[in-house]
């Protein structure tokens, strides 16, 4: 008896009830967007519900592979989420068991998955897709449900136009009915009309007529001949009734449509039937193109004839002619002046008829050549989306599990959002893809492929960090980051410890600022705050020795919040962030500075601005000298109490 490990067991117990529940949730959701995509085509049918049930299992079936990838994803991303929400991935963590050794039941599952998704799309996809899209043009066709409205004329019985005032729902009775007669055509003078008080309308038995009763009206017909003159008066006959009764041929069946012409389509074959169709198209293709090459090569409006047939052992061969040599140019239009000018004018017309002949021909050379090529496309296409489904569905179950590892957030919120904005950009890279692939824009492989080439590097990056327990969403250190990027100043945030386990010592904390302080004057001894344009571009200011200058405040930041006074700690919060931005040395590249010093428009406005944060670095770092001699100031006091 095969035996799983207990760690297996948990893992496949924890993700097969949500990959199931997320998988029927997802199908449904995009059965709804297939419903009212085609909503207008079912609606007033008069449809069964076997027939609109069997158009949505086959539905279902083709939008299994939408729906697959994205409850794989979404699955991922709710069990490792609910896993590191209730620790359970910390404590196998700390247990010895690396993530990749956690996730091995689930890759073992999702390749089965993959497996299975092509023989789904391979064998299952075509016949469902020509079944589903046969019902769905056979549902087009049919007639829609009989149902008159009152008040206006009613169009859809093929050849009448029937107008009802009022109707009584309960008894089906038609009231003050007009019945416009143009089954002939439309020609107004074989046009009959009927008038009727009141009329009841059904439908036969075998659903191919319709059965009208007509009360109490008139019925208006012309009666011209065919071979009557047409401004002739035109003569006319009206009968009064009682009762008429009148029969319609109306079809209101369903009708199915045969099968195989939708599985001669692309969407209806396999993987081998595409490449055969491939195969003699491209075949097809080739021979055409060969043949109008040699037509075009031959013919003499392009160039003079330089080749000949043979037949060599019962085959035609063609060997090189040697070109007719013309030792000069035809005086074309000195021979065109020698002519009348009705005989020119005749030349002109004959020339430019056969042009526009030779163009139109070669244009629809053209086309055939376009269909040819397009059908090798759509071919193309369908025999790569056998391979990519199963393709995603591994790729999103590694970006979906060390996502949720990482973010360690279960349930349905962060999960489902992540999951819907990561399917979204693969939406629409896959659906980029397909077009310029469908286009010709792209080669086949290129379109149909680009999703999983942008996708697979995030997958195998998110593993990587889950793997190492790196921090890939730290949203903490953001605005700090972005603050720094946008050359802003930052606020510096000190607090005051509750409990301290090493205080200030006096001396030491005196000789950190004397240090502190000395650095600063090195700096600003060595900088200048109005750099001229050259010294701006060539030399800049030393960034090196800003981030030590940068870290030795943020040192004695660090040193100093150990204080139990609570003055020192307001001070030191008045600290500036000391920023090191690429504006202080735009180029360290000789050669790179003096290109940019050349181009003017961009070199001095970059000066310029260099300028002004230069100036606010000088005056942040005499600020820090001031507030050294500031707490200074407050440690001697402290020292004397």
């Amino acid at each position: 008896m095969l035996k799983i490990k207990r760690l297996y067991k948990f893992m496949l117990q924890s993700y097969l009830p949500l990959f199931t529940m997320t998988f029927f949730i997802c199908l449904f959701i995009v059965l709804m967007q297939f419903l009212w995509r085609y909503i207008d085509d079912l609606v007033g049918k008069g449809l069964e519900i076997s027939v609109i049930g069997e158009l949505f299992f086959y539905a279902a079936l083709t939008m299994v592979p939408m729906a697959l990838p994205l409850a794989i994803l979404l699955a991922s991303l709710m069990t490792f989420g609910n896993l590191g929400e209730r620790f359970e991935l910390t404590a196998m963590k700390a247990s010895g068991i690396s993530l990749i050794r956690v996730m091995k039941p689930l890759i073992a599952f999702i390749i089965l998955i993959a497996i299975g998704a092509f023989f789904f799309q391979n064998n299952v996809m075509p016949i469902a897709q020509s079944k589903m899209y046969t019902l769905l043009l056979s549902m087009r066709q049919k007639s829609p449900e009989l149902e008159i409205p009152e008040g206006v004329f009613y169009d859809q019985i093929p050849g009448y136009n029937i107008f009802v005032e009022k109707k009584n729902r309960e008894t089906g009775m038609l009231y003050n009915m007009m019945i416009y007669d143009v089954s002939s055509g439309g020609d107004t003078d074989k046009l009959r009309i009927i008038l009727a008080d009141s009329g009841k309308m059904s439908i036969t038995e075998d659903k191919t007529h319709l059965y009208l009763r007509l009360f109490n009206g008139e019925q208006f017909e012309n009666l011209r001949d065919q071979g009557a003159r047409r401004n002739a008066n035109v003569p006319y006959r009206r009968e009064s009734f009682s009762l008429k009764e009148i029969l319609i041929a109306f079809d209101n069946n369903f009708n199915r449509m045969d099968e195989s012409g939708m599985r001669n389509q692309y969407v209806g074959k396999n993987i081998s039937e595409l490449q055969q169709t491939i195969d003699s198209v491209t075949a097809h293709v080739d021979s055409i193109g060969y043949d109008y090459g040699v037509a075009l090569r031959d013919y003499p409006y392009f160039s003079l004839p330089k080749y000949q047939n043979h037949i060599v052992n019962g085959k035609v061969e063609r060997t090189l002619r040697e070109p007719v040599k013309l030792d000069e140019p035809m005086p074309i239009d000195s021979m065109m002046l020698k002519c009348s000018p009705s005989t020119q004018k005749s030349i002109l017309v004959q020339a430019l008829a056969k042009a526009r002949r030779q163009r139109e021909d070669f244009e629809y050379r053209s086309y055939v050549i376009t269909d040819d090529y397009k059908t090798i496309r759509r071919h193309g296409i369908e025999m790569h989306r056998k391979f990519t489904l199963s393709i995603a569905c591994l790729i999103f179950f590694f970006i979906g599990a060390p996502l949720g590892a990482i973010i360690k957030k279960g349930g349905l919120g962060t999960p489902l959002v992540i999951s819907v904005l990561l399917f979204i950009v693969y939406y629409i890279i896959d659906n980029t893809g397909y077009k310029f692939a469908r286009d010709g824009k792209w080669g086949v492989w290129e379109g149909m492929w680009l999703s999983t080439f942008v996708l697979l590097p995030l997958g195998i990056f998110l593993t990587k960090q889950a793997i190492n327990d790196a921090e890939v969403f730290n949203f903490e250190g953001l605005p700090s980051r972005f603050r720094r990027l946008m050359g802003l100043n930052e606020v510096r945030h000190v607090e005051m410890k509750e409990i301290v386990m090493d205080d200030i010592v006096p001396e030491v904390a005196i000789a950190h600022l004397h240090e502190l302080t000395a650095k600063c004057n090195e700096f600003i001894s060595h900088h200048t705050a109005k750099q001229n344009f050259v010294a701006f571009w060539l030399k800049g200011y030393d960034r090196d020795a800003l981030e030590s200058l940068a870290d030795a405040v943020d040192d004695n930041v660090e040193y100093f919040s150990n204080s139990q006074d609570k003055l020192i700690i307001n001070k030191i919060a008045d600290y500036p962030v000391l920023k090191n931005i690429w504006i202080y040395n735009p180029s360290t590249d000789r050669r790179l500075a003096i290109a940019m010093m050349a181009l003017l428009p961009i070199s001095l406005p970059v000066w310029w601005f260099g300028r002004k944060y230069r100036k606010e670095l000088i005056e942040e770092i005499s600020k820090v000298i001031k507030i050294n001699g500031q707490v200074e100031e407050l440690i001697y006091k402290n020292s004397k109490k």
